[in-house]
């Protein structure tokens, strides 16, 4: 389980750099990546022991679910219309997951911050998150003013 946890760690990490490189439009091509390692991130999620229905559970099926919205967004429908603000939407709320869980994950496993909220109900965590929240919202609306005007997909969104 030690190694599992390793890769799907590394997965949600390299899902997490791929986010904010076609949220900033740093390069182009990588949305395929994006797209792949987060819902593998998803996918390999529900292979942790469990029991019982969790809120990681229903955090994994909301993700594949925006996932799902986002790549139909994208390929099938080439960001055509309204599809290019929802899939700017899904995206980034897949995004927002990955990044969620991460500060989740760091509160429980990095000393130094499990020490600040070792229930994460302390203000410490809460502020993370309502910060991080905030700031993901921010990011939506601008992505969502930055490419309403049509332009040639690639260019609109890095690749």
């Amino acid at each position: 389980m030690h190694i599992y946890t390793i890769i799907h760690t590394s997965i949600s990490l390299v899902g997490i750099f791929t986010g904010f490189v076609i949220l900033f439009g740093l390069l182009a091509g990588w949305t395929k990546w994006f797209l792949i390692t987060t819902v593998v991130t998803s996918v390999t999620g529900f292979f942790f022991p469990f029991h019982g229905f969790t809120a990681a559970i229903a955090l994994g099926i909301m993700s594949l679910f925006v996932l799902a919205v986002a790549i139909y967004a994208r390929y099938p429908k080439q960001l055509a219309g309204a599809w290019r603000w929802i899939y700017i939407v899904s995206a980034l709320v897949a995004l927002y997951f990955n990044v969620f869980v991460g500060i989740v994950q760091s509160f429980q496993k990095i000393p130094g911050l499990k020490v600040m909220a070792p229930t994460q109900t302390e203000p410490p965590f809460q502020i993370a998150q309502l910060v991080t929240l905030a700031l993901f919202v921010l990011l939506i609306i601008a992505g969502i003013i930055r490419f309403r005007i049509e332009s040639p997909p690639r260019a609109a969104i890095g690749g």
